[in-house]
């Protein structure tokens, strides 16, 4: 059994001791934490009512753990508006279209069924920051409750906020619906059996686009691993071919993160999802200053001809921004760190290479929906296979490696070394070490993970062997380190 405290939330798996997995104990604590300090971050008058949006993906556990965390909440006189299935940009959005105090969203992303987790937003609809998200976990390990009486406790009440959320994508004026509609796509959509299955074949079914749907059921039983890599979308792949389909896609089960698959069943590349609508949306200002004779600032206005994104997502997206005279921005990983960058510099887009598309002109956090409507949209522009639009982009692997390392002061020492060893190259350590090597375009990335024990090797070149080989150069010194002592 496992439970990951951590800033962003709480997550684990189901069952176990309290402490050891995700028990019902562990989730009444943190939700009653989460309430203590919203209350606190936005004091009211004592006859105004809280109020918190609550969805969820559709894995197993999903209803027990939305009768606690509601629970909890009306114990605490915060009134709920219960999205149900929903993904994780329609919660956030939900927050938003709701007015409310806040947000939690039952999902744990990409993990496994027996997985789950609590996720917390802000009144924005946004990720707690790190201080925040601290301030609830120490509260919570205080286990000093006291909850509301009879008379004061919270409501619970209904909504789908499904086409609301599709409703804002569509309206959005890079989003060329008609344009998708007469190119006639065919897509293959894989969801994995989760919320996904609800909310994509929709969108494509207003956006005129035929749906071959392959795991759309939102039963929570997985049908292959779920997170969206190309080995774990086998089926997906075939069924792209054997349809004769433009493009295949697919989601992970709370639909913030988008891959893509091409025509020929070759996989489109996470990294590349970020990259392609990046592409899109900067050309689209580019040639209309150049057709308009407008200026590319009045243009972009309220944002900046600029993108962001973390440290260990490809150099791709950079290449692309300085090519229409942008400038880039890199970021801690993790969202929440992300969006803080974007905003800091103002960015038109951006995101994680893990295929997580933000676009700040619809809300500041991952979207697959956004990301969907933004390139069926330029691929109805280029009018081109989905195969001949990749290849237009620069090329770059990134080989993603891991070692085990529960020793804090270790991975501290690790860090430490690497970066003297590099120390002529151009370093960054504001999320671990990051050294680029500027000369051959590539880099190398190496960060304690927020989530597990672990020291994260990402390596960035121009082929998959150049990769692993810069990948294990960095193994080979950190192996030496280790065998020290």
């Amino acid at each position: 059994m496992t439970l990951i405290k951590s800033i962003s939330g709480i997550r684990g798996t189901i069952g176990g001791a309290p402490g050891e997995g995700l028990s019902p104990l562990d989730i009444v604590k943190f939700t009653y934490a989460y309430c203590e300090k919203m209350k606190e971050r936005r004091p009211k008058n004592h006859d105004e009512r809280y109020k918190v949006v609550v969805g969820k993906d559709a894995r197993l556990s999903g209803d027990m753990v939305e009768q606690l965390v509601c629970g909890t909440l009306i114990a605490c006189g915060v009134d709920v508006v219960k999205a149900g299935f929903a993904s994780t940009p329609t919660t956030e959005m939900a927050v938003v279209f709701e007015e409310a105090d806040g947000g939690i969203i039952l999902t744990a992303s990409h993990n496994p069924k027996q997985w789950n987790a609590l996720k917390l937003l802000n009144e924005k609809g946004e990720f707690l920051n790190a201080a925040e998200g601290a301030e609830i976990l120490a509260c919570a390990e205080a286990e000093d409750f006291c909850f509301a009486d009879v008379d004061a406790l919270g409501v619970i009440e209904e909504k789908d906020f499904t086409d609301a959320h599709l409703d804002a994508v569509l309206a959005l004026p890079a989003v060329d619906v008609d344009a998708v509609k007469k190119a006639g796509f065919k897509v293959v959509v894989d969801a994995v059996n989760s919320v996904g299955g609800i909310i994509v074949p929709r969108l494509l079914e207003r956006m005129g686009v035929e749906c071959i749907m392959v795991n759309c059921e939102p039963t929570g039983q997985f049908a292959h691993n779920p997170e969206p890599l190309p080995d774990n979308l086998v089926e997906l792949r075939s069924a792209v071919v054997e349809n004769k389909a433009d493009l295949g896609i697919s989601v992970d089960p709370d639909v913030d993160r988008l891959a893509l698959i091409c025509e020929d069943g070759n996989a489109f590349g996470e990294e590349y999802t970020l990259v392609s609508v990046a592409d899109y949306l900067l050309s689209r200002i580019y040639d209309q200053a150049l057709n308009t004779g407008k200026s590319i600032d009045d243009l972009a206005s309220p944002y900046k001809m600029c993108t962001s994104s973390n440290l260990s997502s490809s150099r791709a997206l950079r290449d692309v921004t300085e090519q229409y005279g942008g400038e880039y921005f890199a970021a801690a990983v993790g969202e929440v760190n992300v969006t803080t960058k974007m905003r800091e510099c103002d960015a038109l887009i951006g995101g994680e290479g893990n295929g997580g598309v933000i676009y700040p002109a619809l809300h500041y956090g991952r979207d697959a929906m956004v990301g969907i409507a933004l390139f069926l949209t330029n691929l109805a522009y280029k009018n081109m296979k989905v195969s001949e639009l990749r290849a237009t982009y620069p090329q770059y692997v990134i080989a993603k490696n891991k070692i085990e390392l529960s020793d804090s002061a270790l991975i501290d020492r690790i860090l430490t070394e690497v970066r003297n060893v590099f120390a002529s190259e151009d370093i960054n350590t504001i999320d671990g070490v990051k050294i680029s090597f500027e000369s051959r375009k590539e880099w190398v990335h190496l960060r304690r993970s927020n989530t597990e024990p672990i020291i994260r090797i990402y390596a960035e070149s121009s082929s998959q062997e150049a990769a692993d080989a810069l990948a294990g150069r960095i193994i080979e010194i950190i192996e030496g380190i280790l065998k020290q002592g």
